[in-house]
């Protein structure tokens, strides 16, 4: 059936097509010219499109490592001599330069270039909203908001001075840039380039910001939300959801140096390894990952800066060591590697690869394994990675994607530097997949736009001194901005040359264990970041972190599968829901873990107490139940055992018994923390955790709905629906409700057996249902 819109968008093309000197339409392409001078607008959805502008008529290729998906189909849009209009925008183009406007169907002005192809760079000028902000750009530790702000965007490990601690300027790290800027007024923009880039966000001007580059194309797509979440997932649309990683990666991943980290490689040793797990398990320490650091194999001709693939003679049966691992319960253990391939001592693997052509001649080393080559990456799985496949290694850790660097680089090297690390996540994570017979699973460091599909990023080496520790949480904030969700860091900070800090670890592991991936791992040695070193009272806090983080794995796997199929960060800004209050826009301490939970680290040394700022809505403290009310600051007390931690109203979050590993029992009992509203729902998602059925649709979910009126609150536990079957859960339910209960109802059937805390101000009680039928719950 043809609609009007449909009659006059054809009227339209007939008549802009046949006009001289007007836009040529093919499918969703749209072309205008003037001379050699060409711009070429591409609709994908309503609210996002692609914009090349050209000075030759030259269109660029369009490449597979950033965006996966450019075939949108069809989409409805009205052409006109100047002017494109979706459902969603008006798109109004310039000539002599090529400039756009594009304004919302309010008519309000969303964006508006004054400029372009600035002088020998590729480069848009862009007016400035008097309240506009911008959020994003990929993993940085400087600022949330960057207006006014100066920004390169470049893989790289960060430049100037070098910090006492750690080697690394953390303000200027570049691990994952994502050339992805996200305005508060509703509109992304994502440059769509592997070249080093340039964002003046009103640095020099204040009332125009720029997006440059020093060469390539002028390519890019206007994204319109207006949401934070809208626009994010617009841009996955394009570049690739974050998958969900095997079950057990939600857990806790531990890293070694094997008993011997840089300098000390003598001492290393499979039986350490042996220990260590040992140790873990019985200290009762729950965790599910392990993964053996640099020095688990031989450093040759170009140090630990190559990887040799061939475990030190000091690991006596590596074999033996990885059996020992999974007969205690770890559920996948790696192996750090590096890009720069060395030979071992009883291997020629670098010789064998430069022979065959499979490395890369860089100007610097000719080392690097060439992943950007199928054949490459076929001879290194067969001959390099399969030594250690074969005793059993389930996944790698991959280092220094950053390697890559060209003196007096071509254009098109240039451009390999930037997306190597895509290249390299990729290959292992795919290949890893096929040998395990499962969910594909990467750890690695250096990342670009699209990194997300090979999840998962970490900080990197940042020292552990308490002045890193908020721009560390600055940086999981501004990546999961930017579109990678699954990120890390490690737990109490990485290189350590003083006195040991309590204080700072233990604040540092109770971030950690609310991060996307939580990681223990640091190079000092011989203690390693153990929590038995820091004492009976650390490890006892360390433990009670680690095992709320088991408690909520199934709210953590449900915001997973949330984050797969909207782009919402696990870890979110405070700004993300509430963009309209300007106080979220610089607050970096504190973050929305999954949608519900407000988490605040505490990072100030030997602090007793800290500010927390509520924005919009009501609130209730975890630990004390003490209820608050949006839009206002609160002091609130921090015993070195407390993170404060806050539940927003209308939350439904289910909870699981603590285990030692993921699987070490059935679930045979879901807790439903409620803090009830008007209304709330909740999906609780379930899979088998392994396969990809998941993306076939096989799955479970539980509705679970809430609602409060006239003093009534009714919670409906749907029966579980989909094609996965999930074990019989039995349900508990916890509700914050402010009066004493007068009686409780399970399906119409009174139950005396209840419990009402007068201090916390809650209901507790148990349904005596399952999951195989539904269950209706009033409390009056």
């Amino acid at each position: 059936m043809i609609n009007k819109q449909t009659i006059l968008l054809l009227t339209m093309l007939v008549t802009t097509v046949t006009a001289i000197g007007s836009p040529l339409v093919t499918g969703n392409d749209v072309m205008y010219s003037s001379g050699k001078s060409v711009l070429r607008l591409s609709i994908c959805t309503d609210n996002m499109f692609r914009v090349t502008k050209s000075t030759d008529g030259r269109m660029p290729e369009n490449e597979k490592w950033m965006v996966t998906k450019y075939d949108f189909g069809h989409i409805d849009f009205v052409v006109n001599e100047s002017n494109v209009t979706t459902r969603s925008l008006k798109i109004h183009v310039d000539k002599d330069p090529w400039r756009i406007t594009v304004t919302d169907n309010r008519g309000r002005i969303l964006y508006k270039e004054v400029d372009s192809f600035c002088k020998d760079s590729v480069c848009n000028v862009v007016t400035m909203n008097a309240n506009e902000h911008f959020f994003g750009f990929g993993e940085r530790m400087d600022n949330l908001d960057q207006r006014g702000q100066r920004i390169r965007l470049n893989v790289e490990l960060g430049s100037g001075p070098k910090p006492a601690v750690g080697g690394k300027d953390i303000l200027r790290a570049n691990y994952c840039p994502i050339p992805l800027m996200l305005s508060n007024l509703g509109y992304a923009i994502f440059f769509h380039t592997a070249m080093p880039t340039n964002w003046d966000m009103g640095w020099s001007q204040y009332d125009c910001y720029s997006f440059s580059a020093s060469g390539g194309d002028n390519d890019y797509f206007f994204i319109f939300g207006p949401s934070m979440e809208s626009m994010i997932h617009s841009y996955q649309q394009l570049t690739g959801a974050a998958p969900l990683m095997p079950r057990e990666a939600y857990g806790l991943h531990v890293g070694s140096y094997s008993g011997g980290t840089w300098k000390h490689e003598k001492e290393t040793s499979d039986t350490y390894v042996i220990e260590l797990i040992s140790r873990l398990r019985r200290e009762g320490v729950p965790f599910d990952l392990l993964w053996l650091d640099s020095t688990w194999r031989n450093f040759m001709s170009l140090g630990n800066g190559g990887c040799s693939f061939e475990f030190r003679e000091t690991f006596k049966n590596p074999k033996n060591m990885i059996e020992y691992a999974t007969k205690n319960h770890v559920a996948m253990l790696g192996l750090h590697v590096r890009s720069l391939l060395d030979n071992g001592k009883r291997n020629t693997l670098l010789d064998d690869a430069r022979k065959s052509g499979y490395t890369i001649t860089d100007g610097n080393t000719n080392a690097i394994v060439d992943f950007f080559s199928p054949e490459a990456v076929d001879w290194w799985w067969k001959n390099a990675a399969k030594r250690v496949t074969d005793l059993g290694v389930k996944f790698l850790k991959t280092d220094v994607g950053s390697a890559l660097h060209f003196k007096n680089a071509s254009l098109r090297q240039q451009q390999m530097h930037n997306l190597f690390p895509i290249a390299y996540a990729k290959a292992p994570y795919e290949l890893f997949a096929q040998l395990n017979g499962q969910r594909g699973f990467n750890h690695t460091r250096e990342g670009y736009a699209g990194i997300q599909r090979y999840p998962f990023i970490w900080a990197g080496d940042w020292g552990s001194e308490w002045q890193w520790f908020e721009p560390v949480i600055r940086g999981g904030l501004n990546i999961g901005l930017s579109g990678v969700g699954y990120w890390s860091h490690c737990m109490g900070g990485f290189e350590q040359y003083s006195a040991y800090d309590t204080d700072l670890y233990l604040r540092w592991c109770q971030f950690g264990m609310f991060s996307p991936v939580s990681i223990l791992f640091g190079m000092d040695h011989p203690r390693y970041h153990a929590p038995w070193t820091y004492g009976e009272e650390a490890q006892r806090i360390f433990i009670k972190y680690d095992s709320l983080r088991y408690a909520l794995q199934p709210y953590l796997y449900t915001s997973a599968w949330d984050m797969y199929q909207t782009g919402r960060p696990i870890m979110a800004p405070l700004l993300y829901d509430y963009t309209q209050d300007v106080i979220t826009y610089n607050i970096s301490n504190q973050f929305m873990f999954g949608r519900d939970m407000m988490i605040c680290p505490v990072t100030v040394k030997n602090a007793l107490s800290r500010p927390v700022y509520f924005p919009g809505g009501d609130w209730v403290d975890f630990w004390s139940g003490e209820r608050i009310l949006g839009r206002q600051h609160k002091s609130f007390l921090t015993p070195i055992d407390v993170m404060p931690i806050f539940i927003r109203r209308g939350a439904i979050i289910p909870q699981q018994e603590a285990m030692q590993y993921i699987g070490e029992r059935p679930v045979k009992d879901i807790t439903l923390l409620v803090y009830p509203s008007q209304y709330s729902s909740y999906n609780l998602y379930e899979d088998d955790g392994k396969s990809m059925d998941y993306q076939k649709g096989i799955y479970a979910l539980t509705k679970i709905e809430s609602c409060m009126k006239n003093k009534t609150w009714q919670l409906k536990i749907h029966k579980t629906e989909g094609k996965f079957k999930p074990t019989s859960h039995q349900f508990h339910v916890i509700a914050y409700l402010d009066d004493r209960p007068s009686s409780v109802e399970v399906d119409g059937h009174t139950i005396s057996d209840w419990q009402y805390d007068d201090t916390l101000k809650r209901v507790s009680f148990y349904t005596g249902k399952n999951n195989q039928e539904g269950i209706t719950i009033r409390v009056k």
